[in-house]
């Protein structure tokens, strides 16, 4: 497997982009990485991989949450993710929680601050996601089915009632999923791991369900027959067959351009927070050459002076020169290529779906909807991150007005 170099490698856990970004992100190199990443996955899924992923488990919640012992004082703190600001703010009391937060934030630090200590961390710092505290955890009847349930964010967690997990659940006071650790002798200079095992290394706390994000298909559904091996390499295949046609300055021309490349994502993600799947390239790149003119009209609007005005007319010009008829052509196929990207990774998402141990839902004035995990994050031997989301789905919820958050009381 080669390594994701130039992909997600950043120190500090706090931002993932999207595997298909990574063409924009990094032009030719990123890609490359891509696709081959997804061969590596691919590979580990149907068994004839010999330098695997590890894959954790992409939980909603809410708010993030950081936990550890200050390497400067010795001292429990938690933290938000302002721990890693140039001056690191987190919390050893109370009176701190309530003096920089406020209303649900502070309620659930003060919990997190209250019990993690009973975990017997004594060195590190631990990345997690607040799940609920017992007053979040509600009774609910689905399907027919006593469960109970939390709702940190988007994403409903579903656990039968009266199941040891249900049972487990219902006596904590919090629930927290671990997913990175840091090490280092100052916040500054901490380094981040991905996809180990954390919560085995703490003690139990009855008033903490703490579970790690480490994906573990115990049904043995995740693995690829060769008929599902063969349809995703119909999917890379078409990948790899267009990327070898690329013009390569085309490509790299985005991913070295700031303001294009952010005005491409920007367009991109505007689709995707609709639901709006890309089927005909062309028009997507006509679309977007209209969004950015449309966009620097609006600033040019606003200009009061002839000369603001001339000076946002020129930067228009500028990077509208970009849109040769060559490159509208090779731009094309770069979505399609994202497309090809896309359809690979989304069937790799399915297979890890159907292993799912704990009930995801969406919550509808109308009731329950089914719905898939947030995603996955895969993580290669040499520590670099792939992070695997159904966009067109999960996005889709997370803007949707008609989907209640778990914010919204």
């Amino acid at each position: 497997m080669k390594s994701l170099s130039g992909y997600i490698t950043e120190a500090k856990n706090t931002h993932m982009e999207h595997l298909e970004d990574n063409v924009l992100n990094n032009g030719v190199q990123g890609a490359r990485d891509a696709i081959n990443a997804l061969r590596s996955l691919r590979d580990m899924l149907a068994g004839h991989s010999k330098s695997s992923f590890d894959i954790t488990v992409k939980w909603d919640g809410a708010p993030a949450i950081f936990a550890g012992i200050d390497p400067t004082d010795g001292k429990f703190f938690v933290a938000k993710k302002g721990i890693f600001n140039k001056n690191p703010k987190i919390y050893k009391t109370e009176a701190e929680v309530r003096a920089d937060t406020s209303g649900d934030l502070a309620d659930k630090l003060t919990l997190a601050l209250n019990h993690l200590p009973e975990l017997g961390i004594k060195s590190g710092v631990y990345q997690g996601d607040f799940l609920y505290s017992n007053s979040d955890l509600k009774k609910e009847t689905i399907d027919g089915e006593v469960m109970v349930t939390f709702h940190p964010n988007t994403i409903v967690y579903a656990v039968p009632y009266t199941s040891d997990l249900g049972r487990r659940i219902r006596s904590s006071k919090i629930g927290v999923v671990w997913h990175t650790t840091y090490t280092g002798d100052s916040f500054e200079n901490m380094k981040a791991s991905f996809g180990k095992p954390i919560a085995n290394k703490f003690k139990s706390s009855k008033n903490v369900w703490s579970t790690d994000a480490m994906f573990t298909d115990v049904s043995g559904s995740a693995t690829f027959t060769q008929k599902e091996t063969d349809y995703i390499t119909k999917y890379l295949s078409q990948a790899g067959k267009v990327f070898r046609a690329l013009h390569a300055p085309t490509l790299n021309g985005i991913s070295e351009n700031e303001e294009l490349l952010l005005l491409v994502k920007t367009h991109y993600n505007s689709k995707v927070r609709a639901g709006q799947k890309v089927t005909n390239v062309n028009a997507h790149v006509n679309d977007l050459m209209k969004f950015i003119t449309d966009r620097y009209q609006k600033e040019i609007d606003k200009r009061k002076t002839q000369k603001g005005k001339d000076a946002q007319t020129e930067k228009m010009k500028k990077l509208m020169k970009f849109f040769s008829t060559t490159n509208r052509k090779n731009l094309a196929s770069i979505f399609l290529m994202m497309n090809y990207i896309i359809d690979a990774k989304e069937f790799i998402i399915r297979k890890l779906d159907s292993a799912s141990s704990i009930g995801t839902l969406l919550k509808t004035a109308d009731g329950f909807r089914v719905t898939s995990p947030e995603g996955y994050v895969a993580i290669d031997r040499v520590g670099n991150a792939l992070k695997l989301v159904n966009r067109m789905e999960f996005s889709k919820a997370n803007f949707s007005s008609d989907i209640i958050k778990g914010w919204q009381k």
